[in-house]
């Protein structure tokens, strides 16, 4: 194989093991071929090193470490008929989250001029539904993606599985970005949901990617998946041609009422090794720090932001679970000297 990069020297080189020539992760040419031993290499690299590969790419591909500030709203919450075992929002699990109507077009984009004003430019609206209906509300929601895109936002929309002329009208609205989690691993993903295959999941990104519109696709750790399990999440991604454009990383926020709901928190290093692989295998992707970030710590999310993350969740709630307030994210963000798009300031 040959290097990524040509002004690589040898001195420069760092090799794992026979197989693996880690010169070929110094940042460079885009990858769709990486084979699941070699992510798990990257994944369980001792943490030193595995930080040192990250921040190389990172830096290589985002410099002055800029962050952007994504605002996450619910607009139709609760009375989803996925079982998926994590989610407050299913009808089949039995917690506090109760169904309310969608909200209006004028209420969403009055929360997205706020979002703005609060130093925002990505702003995504949540429907908690298995797929999308044609009729009124996806009406609705192609005025909302108009009328967030005239406010200057991005707007990105998560609404479960969607047909190829959805998808073609959502573009046509000027959506910037479709989110469509797979969630886990294929060996893990029927032990979290069966009300939708791994397949459908993949299907929704390639209709999406055929529209025009770019990828927002991640998943979740916490959720008694193996090493091996998120080092495969990691894998498909990385093997989609081309990478999804955004990378959300979150962990498992152990809901109460959900088979989940005794799941002990992670490591937050666990988290870090997870945004420093992505970076590194999938680099010009915004990997964004999401769920569970609150119990990460200050220092931690500092670690995933120096490893890899370029944006965060901005605003009180994602959903229905909590997250970090605006003014402690802005003295994160400042202390560790990163730049974000403050339209305020």
């Amino acid at each position: 194989m040959t290097l990524i990069n040509p002004n690589i020297q040898e001195s420069d080189k760092f090799t794992i093991n026979d197989d693996l020539d880690f010169d070929l992760i110094k940042g460079g040419d885009l990858r769709h071929d990486w084979s699941l031993e070699e992510v798990r290499e990257i994944l369980e690299l001792p943490l030193m090193d595995l930080l040192w590969r990250a921040q190389i790419v990172h830096r290589s591909y985002n410099p002055g470490y800029k962050v952007q500030l994504a605002s996450l709203l619910s607009v139709k919450t609760g009375g989803c008929s996925e079982d998926c075992s994590y989610c407050p929002q299913s009808v089949h699990n039995e917690t506090k989250v109760q169904p309310i109507p969608a909200l209006q077009v004028k209420s969403v984009l009055d929360r997205a001029r706020a979002a703005k004003d609060a130093g925002a430019d990505r702003f995504c609206m949540g429907w908690a539904w298995r797929e999308i209906k044609d009729g009124n509300a996806f009406d609705s929601m192609l005025e909302m993606v108009k009328g967030v895109r005239e406010l200057g936002l991005e707007a990105c929309v998560t609404a479960g599985m969607i047909t190829d002329s959805q998808a073609s009208r959502l573009a046509d609205a000027g959506l910037t970005a479709y989110n469509h989690n797979l969630d886990t691993s294929p060996e893990h993903y029927s032990n979290i949901i069966s009300t939708r295959t791994y397949q459908d999941r993949l299907e929704t990104l390639r209709r999406v990617r055929k529209a025009g519109i770019t990828v927002c696709c991640g998943g979740i750790i916490g959720m008694g998946e193996s090493d091996s399990d998120r080092a495969s999440l990691l894998k498909v991604l990385a093997t989609l041609d081309p990478h999804p454009e955004s990378v959300p990383i979150n962990a498992l926020v152990a809901v109460e009422g959900t088979p989940m709901e005794d799941l002990s928190s992670i490591d937050p290093l666990e988290m870090v090794r997870m945004v420093a692989t992505a970076r590194i295998i999938m680099p010009k992707s915004r990997i964004r720090l999401s769920a569970g970030r609150q119990q990460l710590g200050r220092e931690a999310q500092i670690l995933c932001l120096q490893s890899g993350a370029d944006s965060i969740f901005y605003g009180d709630t994602l959903l229905t679970t909590s997250n970090p307030e605006v003014e402690a994210d802005r003295k994160l963000l400042a202390d560790a000297g990163i730049t974000a798009n403050f339209s305020q300031e």
